[in-house]
């Protein structure tokens, strides 16, 4: 046995939880995809990323994400606009990518993800617009009236761990995740929301990974809608969802503020943005979402 190994065997007999490293966690397991052909990849999207049955939409970008990092010449995303068709279930998809344009600095690729009917024909669930290029040759300029939200300590906020246990299986992306909302947008797990659509928390992966462009994909739609705090309860699913990655994160856990400002003709839309341990600002997103009213 390695010795690397060796020591994270010792480590786990002796009961000592062990960080999962980018590449190795189960983040990047369930959103690995296999090159068919160029441009084709096959995927099992598994239902350790759902919520009552729907995938969640920011685990799927992901998978869509990682796709398109390896079929075009640049490997992180810096921008990514989403159009959600139908609902993805658990299960078999395959993911077709197509280079629209190389260049030195950016490349651009668009990939739709399609599941299976009964009758086996395929249905595209997904369909993306993206453009890549490389985080690390960016300069450290940075101008900006952007400032980090404010919220409690880690310790001073509340994950779902805290609150009365769910019906089984109807969330199972919140055991893939360590989320501590800020308690001041927690008033409608109290039967008392605020009314003012905000949702906030400190994120990060159950394994301890530590984050990349590709998580800052799901970061931005993993938290509860800001529609329970407007006093709606019920699905929320997705119409349109863009999201800016400004740099790759530092380790340690990201900050997440998500805000609506108007819901109106049953769609709203929540801007989202992501800050890390270095309180900078890593990703930017808008959203547009339909909602149940009455």
């Amino acid at each position: 046995m390695p010795e690397a190994a060796s020591i994270q065997a010792a480590r786990t007999a002796a009961g000592t939880a062990v960080q999962a490293t980018i590449g190795d966690s189960e983040f990047d397991r369930d959103t690995a995809v296999t090159r068919r052909e160029p441009g084709v990849y096959d995927i099992d999207l598994t239902a350790g990323w759902t919520i009552i049955s729907a995938v969640n939409g920011g685990y799927l970008l992901a998978v869509l994400g990682r796709a398109l990092g390896d079929a075009l010449p640049h490997a992180d995303p810096f921008t990514i606009s989403a159009h959600y068709l139908t609902a993805s279930q658990p299960g078999p998809a395959v993911v077709r990518t197509d280079v629209v344009r190389t260049g030195r600095s950016l490349s651009t690729g668009q990939a739709s993800l399609f599941q299976y009917d009964d009758e086996g024909r395929e249905v595209e669930r997904i369909r993306v617009l993206a453009s890549y290029g490389d985080l690390d040759t960016l300069p450290d300029d940075v101008r900006t009236s952007a400032t980090p939200p404010e919220f409690p300590p880690m310790e001073h906020c509340f994950g779902p761990e805290d609150g009365p246990t769910p019906v089984d299986g109807s969330s199972a992306i919140t055991d893939r995740l360590k989320l501590k909302l800020d308690p001041s947008t927690l008033g409608w797990a109290l039967g008392a929301p605020s009314g003012k659509g905000e949702m906030r928390s400190w994120f990060g992966l159950a394994d301890g990974r530590d984050h990349d462009p590709l998580s800052l994909l799901l970061a931005v739609d993993a938290l509860p809608p800001t529609a329970f705090e407007l006093g709606l309860s019920g699905w929320v699913p997705t119409v349109e969802l863009t999201v800016h990655v400004r740099c790759r994160p530092a380790p340690g856990p990201l900050r997440v503020s998500i805000k609506t400002r108007n819901l109106a003709g049953g769609f709203l839309e929540e801007d989202a943005e992501v800050w890390d341990s270095a309180d900078r600002l890593v990703a930017q997103s808008r959203q547009l979402a339909r909602v149940r009213l009455g």
